[in-house]
């Protein structure tokens, strides 16, 4: 597992070989509801020698296996393939790509031995006949997986414009146990379920992970000895320092977008205010102050302005204010109550949930109020988080089960931001709470 914690080390080159660029005819539009998945071929990569070898297979499953669960791409059927992976790799015949109607294919050799391996990947257009982007990586074998999801982003911005979101993480907490002895552990895993490990041990109960910017650290909550605490978790290290230990009640701790404060809400005397905390000097300062709940501060990703949710109004609303604590404004006005409000890392959307006639839904707005879209709905949805490309939410699902409908399930999904593709994510037990990682660096 100590792959998977340090940092990728590794080369790349752009490859311009073989054919020029093409012209940008083959290109998603992924702001559209429901697109056409794009028919595309991915040969098992190759070694130099031209024989295919268990690394090949194993990344060009991941690259396929990435583009496919984004809903955009529909990879080929390798039975249908008439042309071998290591003569495509050398001089794609069209025609034959063509045949099967591929519009697009995806070749690359693997060569070197030991410690350092080279991963050279190309994406062709086949209609036009032309190369429409080429890279070599150069990296220890231990991390092919993550150049697997790093071609995966590659393709996915050529042809959709957008940058990728597959060589990132998904920290959540993992629950096992009857209603009344539930444990909340901890978990971190890649976005497609590989590489899970838990981070706690479940002697506390865990809430409302959130990753650090720099990617390194998590903010959460965990209740010891009944006392909730504001805890932070350094990834590589394994090591947790309390962040803060407030006398009342502590809520939703959230990073900045540089990194250097939390924001949070703390309950005092019976009143629930929000607060940023400064991690160099460990220093607050308090944002609101009326005699009202105020929580789930989420910043902008510019830092200028904080969405959060509140009751000053009568019922639960989504406010939006100035980051120094200023200038709040109500910008839901629908029927229901709205909550859990997270800005879009691209700045345009906030996503929220919304209760209304006994449904939980997870819905977008814009920052002034306007064009609220509901994504999906269930007996209880919650949770919501971003993708770092802002245009995939994640969040956890809770049903009914057991008899009488006296337990619950809680699950992991994901949907695109037009409200297509909804999928479960993979996880060894039940989750919720999922908090997205900017891509890896």
């Amino acid at each position: 597992m100590k792959r998977f914690l340090t940092a990728l080390v590794f080369t790349a080159l752009a490859l311009t070989a073989f054919a020029p660029a093409a012209r940008a005819d083959l290109h998603i539009n992924i702001t559209q509801g429901n697109p056409q998945p794009l028919p595309i071929a991915i040969p098992a990569f190759s070694s130099s020698s031209g024989t295919e070898n268990e690394m090949g297979r194993n990344m060009t499953q991941v690259i396929s296996d990435d583009l496919q669960n984004s809903g955009l791409f529909r990879p080929l059927n390798p039975s249908s393939f008439m042309q071998d992976s290591a003569a495509a790799a050398t001089a794609p015949n069209f025609g034959q790509w063509r045949a099967i109607n591929a519009e697009a294919l995806v070749t690359g050799v693997l060569t070197g031995s030991g410690d350092k391996t080279r991963v050279e990947f190309r994406l062709w257009d086949v209609t036009a006949g032309q190369q429409m982007v080429g890279t070599a990586y150069s990296t220890t074998p231990g991390n092919w997986r993550r150049i697997a999801h790093i071609i995966a982003d590659a393709i996915y911005k050529r042809i959709t414009g957008e940058e990728g979101y597959f060589d990132t993480r998904i920290v959540y907490v993992s629950e096992t146990g009857d209603m009344l002895h539930r444990i909340k552990r901890l978990a971190i895993m890649d976005q497609d379920g590989a590489n899970h490990r838990f981070l706690t041990d479940g002697n506390a109960l865990v809430l409302t992970p959130r990753f650090s910017p720099s990617q390194q650290q998590i903010t959460y909550m965990a209740y010891y000895n009944n006392r909730p605490r504001v805890y932070l978790y350094d990834i590589n290290s394994g090591r947790q320092s309390v962040l803060g230990d407030f006398p009342g009640m502590t809520f939703a701790p959230r990073f900045s977008p540089d990194g250097r404060r939390v924001v949070m809400s703390l309950s005092k005397n019976g009143n629930a205010d929000l607060y940023a905390m400064d991690l160099g000097s460990r220093s607050t300062t308090r944002l609101t102050n009326d005699a009202s709940i105020n929580t789930a501060p989420s910043y902008a990703p510019d830092g200028r302005q904080i969405a959060f949710e509140s009751d000053r109004g009568g019922t639960q609303q989504i406010y939006v204010m100035d980051s120094t604590g200023g200038g709040a404004h109500r910008i839901t006005f629908g029927d229901g109550r709205y909550a859990n409000p997270v800005w879009s890392p691209r700045g345009d959307l906030i996503a929220f949930t919304k209760m209304l006639k006994g449904q939980f839904y997870i819905g977008v707005i814009k920052p002034d109020g306007k064009g609220e879209r509901l994504l999906t709905q269930a007996f209880h949805v919650e949770g919501p988080t971003w993708a770092p490309n802002g245009r995939v939410l994640s969040y956890f699902k809770e049903l009914p089960s057991g008899m009488r409908n006296t337990g619950r399930t809680a699950k992991l999904y994901t949907i695109d931001l037009t409200g297509f593709n909804e999928q479960k994510l993979p996880t060894p037990l039940d989750g919720s709470d999922p908090a997205w990682s900017p891509l890896n660096k």
